[in-house]
């Protein structure tokens, strides 16, 4: 009975994982799709997405690793990659700005 309860939790961990990998994958192709595009940072909808986006993701993360579905450094990981490349993302479109006449 108790090899099938860990099974099961080491299920729901994997799993719990994947789901939230592939959310941000999904924000992820939104900063990349921004950045090919290099569209206006004053585009308020597209920001205000991407903003909704992640804190919608670290809220999940918060619940997961809460949960102890996933691992504090795991899920601290995902968040700060995709926080990296917001910022990336957003440099990129000050200098784009910038350089506007």
């Amino acid at each position: 009975m108790a090899q099938l309860e860990t099974e099961t939790i080491e299920f729901l961990k994997h799993k719990a994982l994947r789901m939230l990998q592939d959310d941000a994958d999904k924000i992820e192709k939104l900063i990349a799709i921004q950045m090919e595009n290099l569209t206006t940072r004053q585009c308020p909808l597209y920001e205000e997405v991407l903003d909704t986006q992640m804190y919608g993701f670290s809220r999940a993360v918060d619940f997961a690793v809460r949960t102890g579905l996933v691992e504090e450094g795991a899920g601290r990981l995902l968040v700060n990659e995709l926080e990296r490349n917001l910022a990336l993302l957003y440099e990129a479109l000050n200098q784009k700005n910038e350089q506007l006449p």
